[in-house]
């Protein structure tokens, strides 16, 4: 006879119940009803506290998530991200996704699914997504494809590549090890991989070709992103324009530039090309092309001034308005450079035509007028000097160039990191060599506390790199899941559960364990779920007279398929600001693939054990 539940786990349930409705509503935004949520356990364990504990217990319990490690890990590794991208360390990674996804955007999209998909089943689910996440937003700035349409995706099929071995995710490893303590033969690290590769010919096509279309597309082509600016492109001495004619190098030049006037004959250092495109355009004609957008030795001077003063290289755009100084002038007669020590890249006229006699001197340069846009570079001291002085409005948008002299040491510190939580220290004893594994948490804290060190990431730009609405849900999620554990919620679900299997056959005996699983670990946690979930499917398979692998199965896979909400996993919530995701998106976009993975993986364990 299955007892009440009592009033902690009734109201355990029923403040899940609760939160999970505000998200999906949307009225509010997510840190606000989290935030409520932390309140609410931490008043009402205070005047009701759980048995055995004392007022000050729930406050404790309610306010833990803060100083928790899965908070200081997820911090550390976007801190670890947020190393990559300022560095430029995944530059030539992201180029060549880039080209994929240039030829083909659906091409690239399932380029991405299979390589995330493969990686995941050797390598931690969470070091995957934090080095995949800085190359799609790479590619989403370019305009390819927007990073709500890939990041999603990605996440799941890392998740569900993570579930193919026993060593992908900590979770699984959990199951095993509880399954095996219980009394069942120890599984190999590939011995339910075939049952997951079939899954995966069913959902890779969902994510793929249906997830897509059913997330929002955030994508915003602002004036910022649309402008273009015209600039000179100057033959450096190791430029490949050097010595040949422009014919020879245009297949070469980036989409998007257009080059204005081009000169017959043959190119020599100095010379300069007329050329236009945005301002990642420009930069990529550069980089290619070997090129220059300013003269050599202002952004020599630039770089000098950036590494004596420790700060950042950015890029600004600033308007010239109607008392400025430079109206009428050009470039090379404004004295901008030798005056304040900053390089203007290029300027955008808007809503003009370019080529009429007044915009163009005899020289071929061009004249500044009044609402023009000029994309200035320089270290932040002297780029506000330059504003303040020749009266120019500073825009929106400034954008720091990487520092890619540290490119390889912040690429070597992520590989670090991901090394020494998935294949472990070198190490050797007695008995020879033994690789020590550290816990995700120590390796990433110590690769952001290295990345600080080494200038890789500056402290006053960690800020950037964080979110306090991920931070919010993620205190706000771990209180909920201690809250459903500690009552008793999720124990008392498992023996209603068990009490209701007697009379299905086997195929539903499996989906209704997953799907408990399921429920427990998009709303409590994997750990939560995985040690709730094993004892009780083995007891069911005792019971019914089943094999208990395939069951524990149905638990480790229920484990494995968080999609549903962004508090499920940490990928989830790695994932929430860089796509601009809500609450809902996870729910629209995740409950289908549940159902279909829950029906799939179900029917496969009943095939593939011959129940």
């Amino acid at each position: 006879m299955l007892e009440a539940p009592s009033y902690h786990a009734i109201a355990a349930m029923a403040l899940t119940i609760a939160m999970f409705v505000a998200f999906v509503r949307g009225r509010y935004p997510e840190e606000i009803i989290s935030l409520v949520i932390i309140a609410v356990i931490g008043v009402g364990l205070y005047f009701a506290p759980l048995e055995g504990t004392k007022p000050t217990d729930g406050l404790a319990l309610a306010f833990g998530g803060f100083g928790h490690s899965a908070l200081i890990t997820i911090c550390a590794l976007m801190i670890l991200g947020r190393g990559l991208v300022v560095t430029g360390a995944l530059e030539p990674f992201a180029r060549l996704l880039e080209s994929v996804f240039r030829f083909s955007p659906q091409i690239g999209l399932l380029t991405a699914l299979l390589l995330a998909f493969g990686m995941s089943m050797f390598v931690n689910d969470t070091p995957v997504m934090v080095l995949l996440i800085p190359i799609v937003v790479a590619i989403a700035s370019k305009g390819l494809m927007a990073s709500s349409k890939v990041l999603m995706p990605l996440n799941c099929a890392v998740l569900l590549g993570g579930m193919a071995t026993t060593i992908g995710t900590s979770t699984n490893i959990l199951v095993v090890t509880i399954a095996a303590d219980i009394g069942l033969p120890a599984m190999s690290v590939f011995a339910f991989t075939p049952i997951v590769l079939m899954a995966g010919l069913v959902a890779i096509p969902y994510l793929w070709l249906v997830m897509p279309r059913t997330l929002r597309d955030n994508s915003t082509v602002g004036e910022q992103a649309r402008r273009t600016f015209h600039t000179r492109l100057r033959v450096a001495a190791s430029s490949v324009l050097g010595g040949g004619d422009l014919s020879a190098v245009q297949s070469k030049l980036p989409e998007g530039i257009t080059v204005h006037s081009a000169p017959a004959g043959t190119l020599r250092p100095e010379d300069r090309l007329r050329i236009s495109g945005t301002h990642e355009a420009l930069e990529e004609a550069a980089r290619v092309l070997k090129g220059e957008l300013a003269p050599a030795w202002v952004l020599d001077r630039i770089r000098r001034m950036s590494k004596s003063k420790d700060q950042d290289i950015m890029a600004v755009e600033m308007t010239v308005t109607a008392d400025s100084r430079l109206i009428s002038r050009t470039l090379a007669s404004s004295g901008i450079a030798d005056l304040y020590g900053v390089a203007v890249l290029g300027i955008h006229r808007p809503n003009r035509i370019l080529g009429e006699r007044d915009t163009y001197t005899e020289a071929g340069d061009l004249r500044i007028l009044e609402g023009d846009v000029l994309l200035v570079m320089g270290i932040e001291d002297d780029l506000q000097a330059f504003a303040q002085s020749d009266g120019l409005l500073r825009l929106e948008g400034a954008r720091e160039l990487p520092r890619r002299s540290k490119a390889l040491l912040a690429g070597a510190i992520m590989l670090g990191a991901i090394a020494t939580a998935s294949v472990g220290l070198p190490w050797f004893d007695a008995n020879g060599f033994a690789p020590i594994k550290l816990p995700i948490a120590i390796s990433a804290l110590a690769g952001a506390i290295i990345m600080f060190v080494t200038g890789c990431v500056k402290f006053d730009r960690v800020g950037r790199a964080l979110s306090a609405k991920v931070i919010v849900l993620i205190a706000a999620s771990l209180a909920i899941g201690r809250v459903i554990d500690e009552s008793g919620a999720a124990e008392w679900l498992g023996q209603a559960l068990s009490l209701g299997l007697g009379y299905l056959p086997p195929a539903l005996v499996l989906s209704a364990i997953m799907l408990f699983v399921t429920l427990i670990t998009n709303f409590a946690s994997n750990a939560t779920a995985a040690t709730v979930g094993t004892p009780i499917a083995y007891n069911i398979a005792v019971q019914l007279g089943l094999p208990p692998e395939p069951l524990v199965l149905a638990v480790l896979f229920g484990c494995n398929l968080s999609f549903a909400t962004p508090i499920a996993y940490q990928t989830n919530l790695l994932i929430m600001s860089e796509g601009g995701y809500e609450f809902s998106d996870y729910v629209r976009a995740g409950v289908p693939l549940v159902a279909l993975m829950v029906t799939v993986l179900s029917v496969l364990l009943v095939l593939w054990y011959g129940l």
